[in-house]
């Protein structure tokens, strides 16, 4: 996109602190965001979000290797998951997030994956069983892969699960979305 679509503007806050508000809504207890390394405007957008900022340096890298920087910040004994988010899906429902999260204290050794309309999408929750596994996979992806038993994918209803912003014809749609679910609100 040209810029750092994480800092677009998205109503009153960025979209990486609507990514952060959604989670501290759904009642994630530890968030770690992990940017790239010029980390001060993340930092501004961040300010009294109570999320944990980790810079990752390279220039050029695997979303793993984001992953893994942010796990070294956290004391993994005390979850019993992870859940993996995008810094540019904004729009991901709290109570899709605390779905999740509620399914796998149901099935605590699944990956789960949201999808919207057969589309996978993201967060997807890791459960502690397959974190060491995000230590040596070259991405993600391969560690779903590697086993299709160990993987829940549940239908949601949160077009939010697919939207992320990789043009600018997708932020102009987050616009739409997030301005069309404020009306409901409002």
């Amino acid at each position: 996109m040209g810029r750092l679509k994480q800092l677009l503007p998205l109503g009153d806050r960025t979209v990486l602190r609507h990514t952060v508000d959604t989670l501290r809504a759904a009642g994630v207890p530890e968030i770690v965001v992990v940017c790239g390394p010029d980390p001060g405007r993340c930092e501004a957008a961040l300010a009294s979000s109570g999320a944990l900022l980790v810079v990752n340096e390279a220039r050029v890298s695997e979303m793993a290797d984001s992953v893994r920087l942010g796990l070294g910040q956290m004391d993994r004994s005390a979850y019993s998951g992870i859940l993996v988010c995008l810094g540019d899906h904004p729009l991901v429902r709290p109570e899709t997030c605390a779905a999740l999260l509620r399914l796998h204290r149901r099935s605590a050794a699944m990956i789960i994956i949201p999808s919207f309309r057969g589309r996978r999408g993201h967060p997807v929750l890791f459960p502690t069983a397959v974190i060491g596994e995000i230590f040596s996979a070259a991405t993600l992806r391969d560690i779903v892969r590697r086993d299709p038993e160990r993987v829940q994918v549940v239908e949601v209803d949160d077009e939010g699960v697919i939207l992320d912003l990789d043009t600018g014809e997708d932020y102009r749609r987050a616009v739409e979305l997030f301005r069309a679910r404020a009306g409901e609100t409002g």
